[in-house]
């Protein structure tokens, strides 16, 4: 009866490692197949966003992408939006721990002088109806910021001595949007490509 037993937890084993094996093949298959469509999604999610926030151009931003180092060893993105070959804005993909959730990335353009063309909203898990308001499919608030230079416009909320007038209900939510902008800002006054 031992010997039955024994039999049974090596065949326990080994089915189990087939069918871990076969798992784990379908997986790997599944994973190579979205893999280029995905990025593609996700290319295609980047341009649409550099479109929302520089003139137009005629250039391939993405190709003459390049990084900007911020605090703690990380970067940002800088898209160079160009026309006829001069520099019109430069579209920087941000990021930012100072909202009411989790980190989230918004991309904001800027003129070759550092004033604020556009912002556009990437990615984020602010409360819905409340901090979700910094995305312009929700509410025109961020369009406050538009136009106007860091240089001489305080990126701040308003209770922080700022220049900003936070969402309603959602002042970190407005707080982390604007830490985001004035990470992009100071990195590319002072590493950015002006010209």
């Amino acid at each position: 009866m031992a010997s039955k037993k024994e039999s049974t937890f090596i065949n326990m084993v080994l089915t189990l490692l087939i069918v871990t094996g076969i798992a784990s093949a379908t997986l790997g298959y599944v994973y190579e197949l979205t893999k280029t469509p995905i990025e593609a999604a996700k290319l295609q999610k980047t341009l649409k966003a550099i479109a929302n926030v520089t003139p137009a151009f005629d250039n391939n931003p993405s190709a003459e992408a390049y990084k900007l180092p911020v605090e703690n060893d990380d970067s940002l993105v800088c898209y160079p939006a160009k026309k006829d070959g001069k520099l019109i804005g430069t579209a920087i993909s941000t990021y930012t721990d100072a909202g009411f959730t989790e980190r989230f990335f918004i991309m904001v353009g800027f003129a070759p002088d550092g004033s604020i063309i556009n912002t556009a909203v990437l990615s984020h898990k602010e409360t819905p109806g409340l901090g979700d308001k910094m995305d312009k499919n929700k509410s025109d608030w961020s369009n406050q910021v538009n136009g106007k230079n860091p240089a001489n416009f305080e990126l701040k909320v308003k209770k922080d001595g700022g220049d900003v007038d936070a969402i309603t209900a959602a002042t970190f939510t407005s707080r982390g949007f604007v830490d985001a902008i004035d990470r992009a800002y100071q990195a590319y006054m002072k590493g950015g490509k002006h010209e």
